[in-house]
């Protein structure tokens, strides 16, 4: 199973590792992807991180996980940023229309929505972008994880941890997950 996230500056630092510790903890790797050729991703929150790579549309990639992050206060650095440029837009579909399942984390369920890729769909994300969610044409739902086929959405940051599990037990099994939890000493909110 391949998995990518795709990383950009000003990316929210718990959306990614959220997710990524409980796939690494049942045995997944993740390759951490640049949006552009660069050798620093500068996150929300001054975290640097060193990408594995830039993202590669041609690869073949079963997950992909996409973060959020600035999006309300629409700084210029974050997703709100990315998707005012267009490229991760573009990216994203790319993946869509190859078959790969796409997950999000807080608002970067916004930049799905942007891409056109939930309209109509059942989603979810951060308190505070509810109502552009559904603006954009979402099914809001008020859960922390929304499993729509091949777009799985997670609600505000701390809900990467249960997306990060839920994905385990998804593509793994749930004694998988439950293991998992049990080494992250977290409870199962999903």
């Amino acid at each position: 199973m391949r998995i990518d996230a795709l990383l950009f500056d000003g990316f929210d630092e718990m959306d990614l590792f959220g997710v990524f510790e409980p796939l690494r903890m049942a045995g997944y790797e993740v390759r951490l992807q640049s949006l552009y050729p660069q050798a620093v991703i500068v996150g929300a929150h001054g975290l640097k991180l060193i990408p594995d790579g830039k993202i590669d549309t041609t690869d073949k990639v079963d997950l992909l996980i996409i973060p959020g992050g600035g999006w309300i206060a629409r700084n210029p650095q974050s997703a709100w940023g990315e998707a005012q440029k267009g490229v991760i837009l573009d990216v994203i579909i790319q993946f869509h229309q190859r078959g790969t399942v796409l997950a999000t984390v807080c608002t970067g369920s916004l930049l799905l929505a942007r891409a056109g890729l939930l309209l109509g769909r059942k989603a979810t994300t951060n308190h505070a972008a509810i109502s552009e969610l559904v603006e954009l044409g979402a099914v809001y739902q008020p859960q922390r994880v929304v499993d729509d086929g091949n777009i799985v959405t997670a609600a505000g940051i701390t809900s990467s941890i249960d997306l990060g599990v839920y994905l385990v037990e998804r593509i793994g099994s749930r004694q998988l997950a439950d293991q998992v939890l049990e080494r992250l000493e977290f409870e199962r909110r999903f």
